[in-house]
């Protein structure tokens, strides 16, 4: 990063990964802007950061709400697309087609749509962090389409980091971390999944979304890192 205050914005940075990643960011050289579509999920976001970040809020599945929130805020550095989605898992025999397009809708389209919003106002000398999974890499039995989603970013980001340079354009794959996206499974149930992956795992345990963070922190710092996938999963992958 030059000398200068450089600005981040965190798509989806009320919550989990998003929100570490701001965390980590906030400091001397860097502004960082945070988004969410709940209102009061992203102000107690913001009182967590001790309101050091600015906040706006908007739908990133509705394009008419993303382009106005880039016409508003100006010239900026650094975009991190950490807009998420749970569709898509399951056996693949008994899997619900249309679970993948609406995966698609729920995270792939808002993350691009996102991205060409910003491009009239995003530096080129800056960065673009796509926020993918594991799922895309892995062999496990049962995320067959959440993997096809999350597949598309891998794809997506060395093809754009040769069409849009000088902007560097790179892909965050997380494995299992411990985020409010698990939230859907009662609590016994989360831990025994939690568990279940340390187990397999070879780190020995699951992540915490601050170690994500460190990996996006890193692709955003780092000038000579373009098109790249940095697989953050414990070694997981490796081990399924």
């Amino acid at each position: 990063m030059s000398d200068r205050t450089e600005h981040t914005v965190v798509i989806g940075g009320s919550s989990g990964i998003g929100l570490a990643t701001a965390r980590k960011l906030l400091g001397p050289g860097m502004k960082v802007t945070i988004t969410g579509r709940n209102q009061e999920k992203l102000i107690n976001a913001w009182k967590s950061l001790g309101g050091a970040a600015d906040k706006a809020a908007f739908d990133a599945s509705k394009p008419h709400e993303v382009r106005q929130f880039f016409d508003r805020i100006g010239a900026f550095d650094h975009l991190v697309l950490a807009a998420s989605g749970g569709k898509g898992l399951g056996p693949f025999e008994t899997l619900d087609l249309a679970d993948i397009g609406s995966g698609i809708e729920e995270k792939v389209r808002p993350q691009l749509s996102c991205l060409q919003a910003a491009l009239p106002t995003l530096n080129r000398s800056g960065s673009v962090t796509f926020i993918s999974a594991v799922s895309a890499q892995a062999t496990m039995p049962g995320i067959a389409g959440i993997g096809a989603i999350n597949g598309m970013l891998l794809t997506v980001a060395p093809i754009l980091a040769v069409e849009l340079k000088p902007l560097r354009v790179n892909v965050v794959a997380p494995g299992v971390i411990d985020t409010p996206w698990w939230d859907f499974l009662p609590d016994e149930q989360r831990q025994a999944v939690f568990a279940e992956y340390a187990g397999k795992t070879p780190v020995g345990r699951i992540g915490r979304a601050e170690d994500v963070a460190s990996a996006i922190a890193f692709l955003v710092s780092n000038g000579f890192m373009t098109g790249q996938v940095l697989t953050c999963d414990g070694g997981l992958r490796f081990a399924a």
